[in-house]
């Protein structure tokens, strides 16, 4: 049964994850250069898919 109690876990941990990627969304909008590094940062310790995220939200430029 402890199964079910991890699950329950990284579901909570994956609908804040898309709360506050939503929050980050919209402050990327009114961003300037300095700011938007600062949010890309930020995503890339929250997400494990953050490079595609970031690509996305044109934060940073691929190398």
């Amino acid at each position: 049964m402890g199964g079910i109690v991890q699950r329950q876990r990284e579901l909570a941990q994956r609908r804040k994850r898309k709360k506050k990627i939503a929050i980050l969304k919209r402050k990327a909008v009114k961003a300037n250069a300095t700011e938007k590094g600062v949010l890309a940062t930020k995503i890339r310790r929250m997400t494990p898919g953050a490079e595609e995220v970031i690509a996305n939200l044109g934060l940073e430029d691929r190398k």
